[in-house]
């Protein structure tokens, strides 16, 4: 029992880590500490871990994809041409360009995931605040939210999704019946409450008629392997395989190719990449299949077994919960608990889609509520800009419990 406490003391501490960063030190040193913690300890077989780790192989290679292709379009121009031509559609007009960031990441977000609309859309959204003279943050913050307030309009918007389903995704029909109206819900209650939050600093003018630049030839093909690879992942889903690969060797060709036009290394390019984000997620593995081992998501299961007699109220019930978790310990652990329980429980369907709803928007009550915001917060660390989490929480605080309960009120009327 000592060893259980020790397990929930350890997880709980590194999840606190990743969250409230003492000492400003990075995400994953804190995730990887507690997984280094438990193993040294006995308290997890370094099999184990290993096995935990490579779970999560199609999510890190879906990561390193992502990554390389916003690195190549940041590196050549992509995200300054993108910025100018939505500076130069909002025609002055502050709000008209958070209507149109807002916009493109409902795209962005349903067509290549949330993750992308935090690496590959928020230099461009940062870009476009630059140029128009005008206070990032309203833009920022519309990408950090609708990154996770579209996130299951379509199985490949968020990759908890593949994880919260275990690779068994529902048909694309049956898919968009669940889902397409509580994602609509999801997405207009978002741009209200953040449109009402920041309407003061989104009054007023702002630059326009910028000079955009000519993309270059190594542009153009950063920005067609963006474009391709958002063909690429639609597709994939419709066939229910794993994205990871084409995803990574997507990006891997898009970072060479623009690399070998501009006769530069691809190493040159690599170094840009954040990669401490694969250390994070694979320490978060290892932290869920300790707490496997200690039969707390056994507890969880023997909970959504008795959904059978009341599947509305524990639909409602288990998916704001999931919500609300998801930022105490991140949506990406919150999923694979989710996951593994479903997995033994075989809840009615409205209970998992419930749950789905939750791991996806809850996040964004917090900063550290989903891997995309981590990426987030990171892409705009490197460009000079910071988000605390109070500050964030202010936000987070209305925009999260008003779309989750008109997304799961959507969810329970459709039966």
């Amino acid at each position: 029992m000592l060893g259980t406490y020790a397990t929930w003391a350890i997880a709980g501490f590194s999840t606190a880590g990743v969250i409230a960063r003492p000492m400003r030190w990075p995400e994953w040193i804190w995730a990887v500490a507690g997984a280094l913690l438990l193993i040294l300890l006995g308290l997890m077989p370094l099999a184990a871990a290993g096995g935990a780790i490579a779970k999560g192989l199609d999510v890190y290679l879906f990561l390193i994809g992502m990554m390389l292709l916003s690195e190549a379009a940041r590196e050549h121009g992509v995200f300054d041409w993108v910025a100018a031509t939505a500076v130069n559609h909002a025609r002055r007009s502050r709000a008209r360009l958070f209507a149109l960031v807002y916009a493109t990441g409902i795209v962005v977000t349903t067509f290549m995931s949330n993750d992308a609309t935090a690496v590959v859309l928020t230099p461009a959204v940062f870009a476009a605040a630059r140029k128009a003279k005008a206070d990032p943050l309203p833009l920022l913050f519309a990408c950090a939210l609708i990154a996770n307030a579209a996130s299951f309009v379509l199985p490949i918007s968020n990759p908890a999704n593949l994880v919260l389903y275990g690779g068994h995704m529902p048909p694309l029909g049956q898919w968009l019946r669940s889902f397409a109206l509580p994602s609509l819900a999801s997405i207009a209650v978002t741009f209200v409450v953040l449109r009402l939050i920041e309407r003061k600093r989104l009054a007023g003018d702002c630059e326009s008629d910028v000079a955009r630049p000519a993309l270059s030839t190594g542009g153009k093909v950063a920005a067609v392997g963006i474009l391709l690879t958002a063909a690429l992942l639609v597709t994939i889903s419709a066939l229910d395989r794993q994205l990871g690969l084409p995803t990574a060797l997507a990006g891997l060709a898009t970072a060479a190719g623009v690399s070998a036009l501009a006769r530069r290394s691809p190493m040159i390019l690599a170094r840009g990449v954040s990669w401490g984000v694969l250390p994070l997620v694979a320490g978060l593995f290892v932290l869920v299949e300790a707490l496997d081992r200690t039969g707390v998501i056994g507890l969880v299961a023997n909970a959504l077994r008795n959904a059978a007699g009341e599947p509305r109220g524990v639909a409602a019930a288990s998916g704001t919960i999931l919500a609300f978790v998801s930022n105490l310990m991140n949506n990406l652990p919150a999923g694979l608990i989710a996951s593994t329980a479903v997995a033994q429980a075989h809840p009615p369907r409205l209970v998992t889609d419930a749950l789905l709803i939750g791991v996806d928007l809850g996040p964004n009550l917090s900063v550290t509520g989903s891997l995309a915001t981590i990426l987030w917060l990171q892409a705009i660390r490197r460009e000079g800009e910071d988000v605390g989490f109070l500050a964030f929480l202010k936000i987070g605080a209305v925009a999260m419990p008003l779309a989750l309960v008109a997304a799961l009120g959507a969810r329970l009327a459709l039966g």
